[in-house]
């Protein structure tokens, strides 16, 4: 979005998290004029405390739109009557909430909204580790896991939204009898990769686990199968990996390691031939949600999601 003297247009961004709001205005990385976080509580209180920050900051100035970045799952289809809506959530009292509706009536903006990983992709690859790559896939492990493609410029939507976490991989039960943790597959990548997978499976949080256990060796052959099958399906030519889980120390190097020995020298293009670059920590850290949703706002709907438009 630009206005009519070429620069970019001024617009909200919000990165909808399990715990927290993150609402902010601007026009990007080097343009961030106002950052408020919102702990995450009912729908009512909320997005009431989302929609005041908002109004106060359009007030002397034109936002042109709101990007909306959220956890799911969430009805992407416009075709839908659920459009906009987070659907199936196990986060108590979110199921079924009008998210984008609600937000664009009340403030008289349209709305694009994106699911939470599929907006840190869209940010790191305007503005950040796979910039120049295409296509290009951002994979997030922490409380879950998920991943975001980026393929000719656009985030990719079909029947649902991808769902990366829920790749099924291979599950050595005599290495592992650990059954997983994901409540609807069990041993999927996410039921046996994700941060709840380690507590449930070790009995103790992931940062209490010492850098030497046999967990993290574990950790990585999952994470690297699941890689290897993104790698194999979509052929990104980077893939960002980021989440809280893969601060751990000299994860990402066991995660590189093993995903060079699956792919076992199949795969030959100089993309791959430099595995740091190529399987590669994100640039934007933290930020990346809420940039994501200001990069989503940017494109109004035209380019990497559709929009809710308020109703008159």
């Amino acid at each position: 979005m630009r206005d009519l003297g070429g620069a970019a247009a001024l617009v909200g961004g919000i990165e909808v998290g399990g715990t927290k709001f993150v609402c902010a205005t601007g026009t990007g990385p080097d343009d961030v004029r106002v950052e408020a976080r919102i702990p995450t509580t009912t729908p009512d209180e909320t997005l009431s405390r989302v929609i005041a920050f908002f109004r106060e900051q359009g007030r002397g100035t034109h936002l042109g739109a709101v990007g909306l970045t959220t956890f799911g799952p969430v009805d992407l289809d416009p075709r839908s009557p659920t459009f906009g809506f987070i659907t199936s959530t196990p986060k108590p009292g979110w199921a079924h909430t009008d998210l984008a509706g609600w937000l664009g009536r009340a403030l008289g903006l349209p709305v694009a909204v994106e699911t939470d990983v599929n907006g840190a992709a869209l940010a790191e690859h305007r503005w950040g580790a796979l910039r120049g790559c295409d296509p290009a896939v951002y994979v997030t492990v922490g409380m879950g896991v998920g991943g975001g493609p980026v393929v000719n410029g656009k985030t990719i939507h079909g029947a649902v939204h991808p769902e990366m976490g829920h790749l099924r991989v291979p599950h050595d039960r005599a290495r592992d009898p650990f059954p997983g943790a994901c409540p609807y597959h069990g041993d999927c990548l996410e039921g046996l990769a994700s941060a709840g997978a380690i507590r449930g499976r070790w009995s103790v949080d992931p940062e209490a686990l010492p850098p030497d256990h046999p967990g993290w060796d574990l950790e990585a052959s999952y994470l690297a199968l699941g890689l290897a099958s993104v790698v194999a399906v979509l052929s990104p030519q980077r893939i960002v990996l980021g989440g809280g889980l893969m601060r751990a120390p000299g994860l990402l190097p066991r995660v590189r390691e093993r995903l060079v020995a699956l792919i076992g020298g199949y795969l030959r293009s100089p993309s791959l031939d430099d595995i740091e670059a190529y399987l590669t920590a994100p640039s934007l850290g933290e930020r990346a949600g809420v940039l994501g949703a200001i990069a989503l706002a940017q494109d109004a709907g035209v380019a990497c999601s559709a929009t809710v438009h308020p109703t008159p």
